[in-house]
């Protein structure tokens, strides 16, 4: 499959705000936000979310986005080195196609150069998202118990980590301190 992976940018905003709304509404054991609760965002809301977070996308030839990820950096002083890989969602008919493998590796490479580790969370029973993660060097560190509470029932959450800094790949992450803060 040949795609296009790139950060979306306010001129993406239609297609970002149909892809997760449909991730939300399809799969909202996943996510913490509701399919309703993003409805409810204004043209301006989705745009400053698109400039405010690094969200990246995987565009087909035709120009369609099939797929999308975000990269969440901490900001404090004492967490600057952990960033986290949120917003993951492939459109079904994508699924087992590379699609999620290549989001997942370029928001690594992207992530190299801002944190030492990045961190994650999966629906315990997500078992080919889990199976990915694994293959691409991400470890299972503890499991939220009761995470979310979805259709009236609860969803354990998984939480990964990979370590950039013992990868072998020397992360070029800087790690700075600011005893002020």
């Amino acid at each position: 499959m040949t795609l296009t992976i790139r950060r979306l940018g306010p001129e993406d905003a239609e297609a970002y705000r149909a892809i997760r709304h449909e991730a939300l509404a399809n799969h909202p054991e996943a996510f913490v936000s509701t399919a309703e609760g993003f409805a409810r965002k204004s043209d301006a809301e989705i745009r400053q979310t698109l400039e405010g977070l690094t969200i990246f996308g995987a565009f087909l030839p035709d120009g369609s986005l099939g797929g999308i990820n975000a990269f969440l950096r901490n900001e404090g002083a004492k967490e600057r080195h952990r960033g986290w890989m949120i917003q993951v969602y492939v459109r079904p008919q994508h699924r087992g196609t590379g699609m999620a493998q290549g989001l997942v590796e370029h928001l690594v490479e992207h992530a190299r150069n801002h944190v030492l580790q990045i961190h994650l969370g999966v629906w315990s029973e997500n078992v080919p998202a889990i199976k990915l993660y694994k293959r691409l060097g991400f470890e299972t560190y503890g499991t939220e118990p009761r995470y979310l509470f979805v259709n009236g029932r609860f969803i354990d959450e998984h939480l990964m980590v990979r370590f950039l800094d013992r990868d072998g790949s020397n992360s070029k992450a800087p790690i700075e301190s600011d005893q002020n803060e």
